[in-house]
């Protein structure tokens, strides 16, 4: 008999909130560089019995921007940190396969892994913001499909160096003074396009096999580098009948991988407004939103949304794309949203501030369980990745009201059944090839 169907949960960490105003309620925390912000919300996400906590990146500061975006620790430095004070949530974090390398990035990951007992997760991301490429010697960003293709062959080498050692490679063997078997230990002698990597890395396979792999690009070569590779995926949608095409259309693209769509956890952006009735949760809404200023709400538009849109006006239509904007998942969805449903760029920038182009829902907690079953349910979503719009405070909320309904249908986990983050997900650990 089958094991029945759970969800999944993520939390994605800003320490000012997901809501960029996030920070000015009432006994939210107001920093993203304190470390003891972070490990309260580390510590949350367990109690609730959280997958994981995910931290996010950008490699170029806007003073316009969010501000859990202006200024945040490096992420696999936090993630270390954050193994120290959990047990059993995974640790995700995002490393950019156009300003990286995959020799830093494999061993920093195995690292992680050993450091945590299994816990580790990788977000790939070919950076969407142009701006970094001026932080990394470079005059210019490589262009969309270009970052994807090395993205292809950055994470092959990566899970090639993660398999240049077996299992037992290291014997430590006192009576005949052996440490090392070398017959269990290869070099990978990996020439391509961008890399060539000779290894093996100076760090022995993982508790994991491969730590887990995220991956959230949701244009065609997005779509094809997570069918291939991706453990977990982070989809950006609005309404549920969209959310089922995207969910399908991932799934259905695996097989040409020799890959099932079991294989692959999608997890929908939700933030949730809570409150004890829909007025309440109405109201908490309003109040966050009041705080918003047009200036900071639309630069988070344009870095959403991939183009300018700072100089237009707010109550006309929202401004049609030039080519070729940079960020082509969020650009595709804000975009067409608001032209279905003919909102004005104020109507799009108080949904942007929001949840930076995620789904908001509002209500009591009876009726976000209900919606987030339903979307489960029809099949657009394994989970969510819950982008909590203040700090500790809404996470709290959605640990002690939300998690119990659905645990109490059965659709939620009471307890971890595993120890890695591999197996939260339900996933093998990966033998070396």
């Amino acid at each position: 008999m089958a094991a029945r169907r759970e969800m999944h949960f993520g939390v994605f960490v800003l320490g000012t909130g997901n809501h960029s105003a996030g920070w000015r309620y009432e006994g939210a925390a107001t920093s993203n560089n304190d470390l003891s912000v972070i490990q309260e919300i580390a510590r949350e996400a367990e109690r609730g019995k959280f997958d994981l906590v995910f931290v996010s990146d950008g490699l170029a500061m806007d003073p316009g921007d969010h501000p859990s975006f202006m200024c945040r620790f490096e992420p696999t430095s936090l993630i270390s940190a954050l193994s120290m004070s959990t047990t059993h949530v995974g640790l995700g974090a995002t490393v950019s396969t156009t300003f990286g390398e995959p020799y830093h990035v494999a061993r920093t990951f195995a690292s992680i892994d050993h450091i945590s007992k299994g816990r580790a997760a990788w977000n790939v991301v070919t950076t969407s913001g142009g701006k970094a490429a001026l932080n990394f010697s470079r005059e210019e960003h490589m262009e969309h499909d270009l970052r994807y293709e090395r993205a292809e062959e950055f994470v092959d080498v990566v899970k090639g160096l993660w398999d240049c050692w077996d299992e037992g490679a290291i014997v430590a063997d006192k009576a005949t003074g052996t440490y090392l078997d070398p017959a269990k230990v290869r070099p990978l002698n990996h020439k391509g396009r961008f890399f060539q990597v000779k290894g093996p890395m100076s760090m022995s396979r993982s508790p994991q096999g491969h730590p887990v792999i995220i991956q959230a690009g949701g244009s065609g070569p997005g779509l094809e580098l997570a069918a291939r590779t991706a453990d977990v995926v982070f989809s950006v949608v609005q309404e549920l009948p969209s959310a089922k095409i995207a969910y399908r259309d991932l799934k259905a693209r695996m097989a040409k991988s020799g890959r099932t769509p079991d294989q692959v956890t999608v997890l929908p952006g939700v933030m949730p407004i809570i409150g004890s009735t829909e007025a309440e949760a109405r109201d908490k809404l309003s109040l966050l939103q009041s705080w918003i200023s047009p200036t900071n709400a639309l630069t988070l538009v344009s870095g959403r949304i991939g183009y300018d849109v700072t100089g237009f006006p707010l109550d006309e239509p929202v401004p049609a794309p030039p080519p070729g904007g940079h960020s082509q998942t969020f650009h595709r969805v804000l975009y067409e949203y608001a032209k279905r449903e003919n909102m004005t760029l104020r109507d799009l920038y108080n949904l942007t501030a929001a949840a930076r182009g995620h789904w908001v829902l509002c209500g009591t907690p009876k009726r976000i369980a209900d919606t987030l079953e339903e979307w489960f349910v029809e099949e657009a979503a394994d989970g969510f990745n819950v982008l909590p719009p203040y700090f500790p405070g809404a996470l709290a909320d959605f640990v002690d009201l939300v998690v119990p309904e659905l645990q109490a249908r059965g659709l939620f986990r009471r307890e971890y059944e595993g120890t890695t983050l591999r197996d939260h997900f339900g996933l093998p650990r990966v033998a070396a090839r």
